[in-house]
């Protein structure tokens, strides 16, 4: 395992596809590790517990491997944690990802939660860009606040350099909202990273992502 300047470590030879990263700041500390090619095997222990909930659901449903340690300023509030997270887990996918070879790239994914469909609609395209649709009946789901879903997302986008869609199409429950789209979002990222025994190279005409 080779140690970077960015503080991630790799293992990206062969088969594997997996990175950590230790993050500290003077406002979180953040122990992350994730495996593209998991078992749906989570262990996570933050200060914020529904953000706990989530990052389990994308686990399972995505067949990673997620392991998160993390403390922040959650006295002030949950931002700085919520969005450092998103920042660690977007930093290692990236890198676990590699050159990108043999990936299918493209995902869309639809998931419903009783009443609430959310899609998800990823692009591993060496781009960062994030497009949100979603309004939410309340502002709180307990203690979190709903716009720290849209400060997560985009930090992952942003980081795993992933163009990255994210529609709430109906719902009348906010958690069932988030839900959906924390589990579309695991199954859409497991199907546009997996290897696909067709694709020679990198999947662009460009030769490169």
């Amino acid at each position: 395992m080779d140690k970077q300047d960015n503080g991630l470590d790799l293992q990206n030879k062969g088969a594997v596809r997996q990175a950590e990263v230790d993050r500290k700041t003077n406002e979180t500390n953040i122990q992350l590790s994730f495996a593209v090619d998991g078992t749906g095997q989570s262990e996570i222990e933050t200060d914020v517990p529904f953000l706990n909930h989530m990052l389990d659901l994308f686990t399972k449903h995505g067949q990673f491997d997620l392991n998160v340690q993390a403390r922040g300023d959650v006295d002030i509030d949950d931002h700085h944690t919520v969005e450092d997270i998103g920042i660690c887990l977007g930093q290692t996918l990236r890198e676990a990802l590699g050159d990108k070879r043999g990936i299918k790239r493209y995902a869309s994914v639809f998931v419903p939660m009783d009443e609430a469909l959310a899609q998800v609609v990823i692009d591993v395209s060496n781009r960062p860009h994030f497009e949100y649709r979603a309004q939410y009946p309340s502002q709180q789901v307990g203690s979190f606040s709903t716009e720290l879903v849209h400060e997560f997302l985009w930090k992952l986008a942003l980081e795993a350099r992933i163009t990255l869609h994210v529609i709430v199409h109906y719902g009348q429950n906010t958690h069932h909202m988030i839900e959906a789209i924390f589990k579309a979002l695991g199954r859409a990222l497991d199907e546009a990273t997996t290897i696909d025994p067709r694709v020679t190279g990198v999947p662009s005409t460009k030769g490169v992502l």
